[in-house]
């Protein structure tokens, strides 16, 4: 079992849902955790609970994702873990979108994931070790109506993570991909805690767990994909 006791952790879409779960959780296990999310009022939050560092930034911004990371290795002197939660979603019928929807969209899943692995990588491989854990979707696995923007959003993201896996493992290096399925968050402007969601959904602590039990994998194991689902879903 890897031990996460001063280990430093990038977090990114921190300041709420599944991301703020996953900050707080690694930090209850000892982990040194770097909060990132655009909204600086809540990520700030977040950090005070952790005693953690807050990084407002945007993961579309190549600048501002190379300056997390530098920040990261002066403030703490090593970087272990990269979490990449940030993600949007939308759903309607496929004429509905419009280029712009489209580009925020893949903008935020796709290059978000590509900007922060290509930050990152090097310094693990320098290092020979490190532990990279998307945060992808059931919909990286699947189609649905409505579903067109974001699921390709979603098996693009599944495809870099998985491809990247391929790449570093010969450097120590682990890659997983987690899949979860409805979570009660506050994705495509949803307001959580609802009466319904809380009988039918993931809670986004549930998705912190098993982060923490990839995270927390022997040395030599590597869990590459692990999809999770409420007992109520059908999928």
């Amino acid at each position: 079992m890897t031990d996460l006791t001063d280990k430093v952790a990038i977090v990114t879409g921190a300041s709420r849902g599944i991301g703020r779960a996953i900050a707080l959780l690694l930090a209850m296990q000892g982990a040194k955790v770097v909060c990132v999310a655009r909204s600086a009022d809540e990520l700030q939050e977040v950090a005070l609970k952790t005693d953690g560092l807050a990084l407002p930034a945007d993961v579309t911004n190549e600048e501002e994702v190379q300056h997390v990371v530098s920040e990261t290795l002066r403030h703490f002197g090593r970087l272990d873990i990269l979490v990449c939660n940030a993600g949007v979603g939308s759903f309607d019928v496929l004429e509905h979108f419009n280029v712009a929807e489209w580009d925020q969209i893949f903008d935020v899943n796709v290059k978000g994931t590509f900007l922060l692995c290509k930050a990152v990588v090097p310094h693990f491989k320098k290092q020979r070790y490190g532990h990279v854990v998307g945060i992808a979707s059931d919909v990286s696995k699947r189609t649905f109506e409505s579903g067109s923007v974001y699921g390709a959003s979603k098996y693009a993201q599944d495809a870099l993570l998985s491809a990247l896996r391929k790449e570093v493992r010969s450097y120590g290096i682990k890659v997983s991909v987690i899949y979860p399925g409805l979570v009660d968050t506050y994705f495509n402007e949803a307001q959580p805690g609802g009466a319904e969601a809380q009988k039918t959904h993931l809670r986004p602590a549930d998705v912190a767990q098993v982060v923490r039990y990839v995270l927390e994998a022997p040395p030599l194991v590597v869990i590459d994909e692990l999809m999770i689902h409420p007992i109520t879903q059908e999928y």
